[in-house]
C-alpha cells in the first residue's frame, strides 16, 4: 500500500477528530479541558465543509455563518456527511488564535496567530526582527502543541473500544439534539 492509498484508507480519523473536537466544544458552551493545561476555550465558527460520497457522486457542502446559525452542519451530520473543513477560534490565557483545520491530513490553513508585544516592537533592527520572528513561532507552536494534546485525548478514547463506544453514544445524541 502507498502513501496516497494510506491518507485515503485512513482520512475518516481526521474527519472522526474534527467531529469529535466540535461535539467537545459545544459541550462545554465552547470549553475543551486539555490535560495540564486546563480549560482552554475552543470555538466553531462562520465555516465549515461537510463531504458525502465518492467517484462521480462526491459532494461538497459549505455550511458559513455565525456559531448560532451553523445548525445545517450538524444536520449535514445528521445525514451522513463528514466533517472536513471547520474554522476554529482558540484561546488560551491572554492569547487567541484563529485557524482553519482541514480533517484528512490534519492540516492547518489560515492560521493567525495574537498579536504578542513583540508585535508591537518599533524598529527594523535586525534583533527586533528577530525577536518578532521568534515571537511568531513560538505562537504558532503553542497552536500545533494545543490541536496535538487534543488529538492525543481523542486518540486515547478512540483506541478504547468501551470509551470509544461511550463517547460515540454521546456524539450520536449531540447529533440528533434538536437545535
Amino acid at each position: 500500500m502507498d502513501l496516497v492509498d494510506l491518507i485515503v484508507e485512513k482520512r475518516f480519523l481526521g474527519q472522526e477528530f474534527l467531529t469529535w473536537l466540535w461535539y467537545k466544544s459545544d459541550e462545554r458552551g465552547g470549553t475543551v479541558f486539555l490535560p495540564g493545561t486546563g480549560d482552554t476555550q475552543l470555538v466553531f465558527e462562520k465555516h465549515m465543509l461537510l463531504e458525502y460520497g465518492e467517484g462521480e457522486a462526491f459532494e461538497k457542502i459549505i455550511c458559513q455563518g455565525l456559531q448560532a446559525e451553523l445548525n445545517e452542519a450538524r444536520t449535514g451530520l445528521r445525514m451522513g456527511k463528514k466533517l472536513e473543513q471547520a474554522r476554529i477560534h482558540i484561546i488560551q490565557g491572554e492569547y487567541e488564535w484563529h485557524m482553519t483545520l482541514k480533517a484528512s491530513l490534519l492540516e492547518f490553513r489560515s492560521v493567525k496567530p495574537p498579536k504578542t508585544m513583540a508585535g508591537s516592537e518599533e524598529g527594523d533592527t535586525a534583533e527586533a526582527v528577530e525577536g518578532r520572528l521568534l515571537d511568531r513561532i513560538g505562537m504558532l507552536e503553542t497552536a500545533t502543541r494545543t490541536i496535538d494534546e487534543l488529538f492525543r485525548v481523542f486518540l486515547e478514547i478512540r483506541t478504547s473500544p468501551a470509551a470509544w463506544q461511550e463517547e460515540l453514544d454521546r456524539i450520536r445524541k449531540w447529533i440528533r439534539k434538536p437545535e
